[in-house]
């Protein structure tokens, strides 16, 4: 194992606790946010100035650059006759890595969440919760047959499988808010498991 390789873990384990620290944080210190009823893009609202900067930060762009070294990384160790399959699908995982943090670059306008810039952040949104969904899938195909992969083929899916349901289909079930954290804990989850993949094959 390299020495880039060795970090790729604690990287994972540091996306985690800075999203999840900026959401606390930045939850209370906002006044009368609540996490069960509002998305937590709102707390890097333009509007809020250096506290919203601040949060898009911790919260988007540094996990989402973490999740892109992670997605490279994994795209290196895959199995040596990888076909298309999985090349195409590493690449939609590191688009959505991209995205992640484009959320955080791209903050919403909460006196026009329809319109100008609110538009940009949902596009980056949407980038994230297709591309990488899809790319999972692609890669949990393409590593099913593959000798040590197969249980991160499983979990891969499944973490595809929530990112979509929490994204697109859970809001009737539990509420949008926390449906859109189940995605996004989804993917963070996700990335602690790329990150250590290479350590944790099947025999």
């Amino acid at each position: 194992m390299n020495l880039a390789a060795r970090f790729l873990t604690p990287a994972a384990l540091a996306a985690v606790a800075s999203f999840v620290l900026a959401a606390v944080l930045a939850g209370l210190a906002t006044d009368g946010y609540s996490h069960l009823r509002h998305p937590l893009a709102l707390l890097g609202a333009r509007q809020l100035e250096t506290a919203g900067t601040l949060f898009g930060l911790f919260a988007f762009v540094l996990p989402g650059l973490a999740g892109a070294w992670i997605a490279l990384a994994l795209r290196q160790r895959l199995p040596a006759d990888s076909g298309w399959l999985l090349r195409v699908g590493a690449q939609l995982a590191l688009l959505g890595a991209l995205a992640f943090a484009a959320q955080g670059l791209l903050p919403l306008d909460m006196e026009a969440l329809d319109a100008g810039a609110s538009r940009w952040h949902a596009t980056a949104w949407l980038v994230w919760a297709l591309a990488f969904p899809l790319g999972a899938l692609l890669l949990a195909a393409g590593l099913w047959r593959a000798a040590g992969w197969r249980r991160f083929a499983v979990l891969t899916a499944l973490a595809g499988a929530l990112v979509v349901a929490g994204g697109f289909l859970g809001a009737d079930w539990v509420g949008a808010a926390l449906a859109q954290r189940i995605a996004f804990a989804a993917w963070l989850g996700w990335g602690v498991l790329a990150a250590a993949a290479p350590l944790r094959r099947d025999v």
